[in-house]
C-alpha cells in the first residue's frame, strides 16, 4: 500500500486521471456505450509508438546525429544544431523522445566545454522546439495523434494547416538563439565528447525497429482498418527481440489516456453537463485549450474538450500552444525538468524561473498569430 501511494505521488497526472475517471462513473453510470466511445485506435497506435520509440532510445538509433553535434566548435552553431535537432526530430519520434535524446547531450557537451551557464536557456529553447516542432505532424505529440484520429482529413491536409505556425516558430527560435549569444556571436566551445560507434550486434534490432516505425506511420497516415493487426505484430516482434522493452514502455501515459477517455465519454453522455460545456467552449476553443492545459496538461485537455468543440483549429492550435505557458502545460516540459534536476539536484527553482521567463517571452509572440490562424477552418 505504501509503495502504491508513493508511486501515485510520483505520478500526479496518473493520480488525477484515475480520480477523474472514478468521479465520471458516478456522473454517468457505466454502460456498453462507454466502451464503444473509448478511442481504441488512438490507444493502440500510442501503445505501438511507445514500445518502438523505447527501442529507438535503447539502440541509440539517432547516435550519428549526436556524434555530429560534438564536432561543432561555435556556441551559436552548436545551439542551433541542438535546438533544431529537437525541432525536426520531434516531428517523427514525438516531442518527449526528442528531449530525452538531446537534453542529456546538451548538458554533457556544455559541461565538458565549460559552458554550463548556457545549459538552462538552451534546454528551455529545446523544450520550445519540441513543443512547436512536433505540432506539424499527426504523430508528433500524443494530443496531435488523438485529434488527427478524430478529424476526417488527410495527413497532407493536417500538415498544411499546421505549417504556418510551425514555420513561424522556427524563425522565432533562430531569433532567440542569436539573442542569447548577442554579446559574442562567435563564442567558441571545445567538446571532449567524441564519436562513439554503435555496437554491431544490435543491427538486427535497429533495422526491425525502423521497419516497425515506418509501418506505424503508414497505419496512421492511411487510417488503415487493419490497425489491430499492426498492434499485434509490433508487440509480437518486440517480444521476440527484447521483451524487456514491453515493461519499459510508458504505460503510465497509456493508462492516463484511457482514464481521460473514460472521463470525457462519461461527461459527454450527461446531457446537462454536456450542454453547459458546449455553450462555454464553443467559439472559445483556443483559450479553453490553453487555460485547461495549465491545470491538467494539453493531452487530457484535448480529450476532455474535443466533444464540446466546434472549431477544430482553435482546439489543436490552443493545445499545441499551451506547452509554452508552464511546466504543467505539456508533459514534455515535465520530462525536461526531470532530466535537469537529476543532473543538478536542488536547482528545480532556478529551472522554473528560467523556463518561465523564456517560454513566456516566446508565448507572448506566438499566442496572437495562433489565435488569428484558429479562424482558418480545418474542414
Amino acid at each position: 500500500m505504501k509503495k502504491t501511494l508513493l508511486f501515485l505521488k510520483k505520478e500526479p497526472m496518473l493520480t488525477f486521471s484515475l480520480l477523474a475517471a472514478a468521479a465520471a462513473l458516478f456522473i454517468t453510470p457505466p454502460t456498453a456505450r462507454l466502451l464503444r466511445d473509448i478511442d481504441w485506435r488512438t490507444l493502440g497506435t500510442l501503445l505501438m509508438m511507445l514500445c518502438v520509440l523505447e527501442g529507438f532510445k535503447q539502440e541509440n538509433i539517432l547516435r550519428p546525429v549526436v556524434n555530429l553535434a560534438s564536432n561543432l566548435k561555435r556556441m551559436t552553431a552548436m545551439t542551433l544544431f541542438l535546438v533544431f535537432g529537437v525541432f525536426f526530430s520531434s516531428m517523427f519520434v514525438t516531442n518527449d523522445v526528442s528531449l530525452i535524446i538531446f537534453v542529456p547531450l546538451t548538458i554533457l557537451l556544455f559541461r565538458n566545454g565549460n559552458k554550463e551557464r548556457y545549459i538552462l536557456p538552451v534546454i528551455t529553447l529545446e523544450n520550445i522546439a519540441a513543443v512547436r516542432g512536433s505540432m506539424l505532424t499527426p504523430f508528433g505529440s500524443p494530443q496531435n495523434l488523438f485529434l488527427f484520429g478524430q478529424a476526417n482529413v488527410s495527413a497532407r491536409h493536417f500538415m498544411l494547416h499546421m505549417l504556418p505556425l510551425c514555420a513561424f516558430s522556427a524563425f522565432l527560435l533562430i531569433g532567440f538563439v542569436f539573442f542569447l549569444y548577442r554579446k559574442n556571436p562567435r563564442e567558441g566551445i571545445t567538446s571532449e565528447n567524441g564519436n562513439s560507434p554503435r555496437p554491431a550486434e544490435g543491427r538486427i534490432r535497429r533495422i526491425a525497429y525502423l521497419f516497425l516505425f515506418a509501418m506505424i506511420i503508414a497505419v496512421i497516415v492511411t487510417r488503415s482498418s487493419l490497425w489491430p493487426w499492426a498492434v499485434v505484430l509490433v508487440l509480437a516482434v518486440i517480444a521476440l527481440l527484447d521483451y524487456h522493452l514491453l515493461l519499459k514502455a510508458d504505460w503510465v501515459l497509456l493508462v492516463t489516456f484511457l482514464c481521460f477517455f473514460v472521463f470525457s465519454s462519461s461527461v459527454a453522455a450527461n446531457e446537462a453537463i454536456a450542454g453547459v460545456l458546449k455553450k462555454a467552449v464553443a467559439g472559445a476553443e483556443y483559450w479553453w485549450a490553453i487555460g485547461l492545459s495549465q491545470i491538467i496538461s494539453n493531452v487530457p485537455a484535448s480529450i476532455v474538450l474535443y466533444p464540446f468543440s466546434e472549431n477544430f483549429a482553435g482546439l489543436i492550435y490552443g493545445a499545441d500552444t499551451a506547452g509554452l505557458c508552464s511546466l504543467i502545460g505539456s508533459l514534455a516540459s515535465v520530462i525536461n525538468y526531470r532530466i535537469y534536476v537529476r543532473e543538478y539536484p536542488g536547482m528545480g527553482g532556478k529551472f522554473i524561473k528560467v523556463f518561465t521567463l523564456i517560454s513566456w517571452a516566446f508565448f507572448l509572440l506566438a499566442v496572437i498569430p495562433g489565435f488569428l490562424l484558429s479562424r482558418w477552418k480545418f474542414f
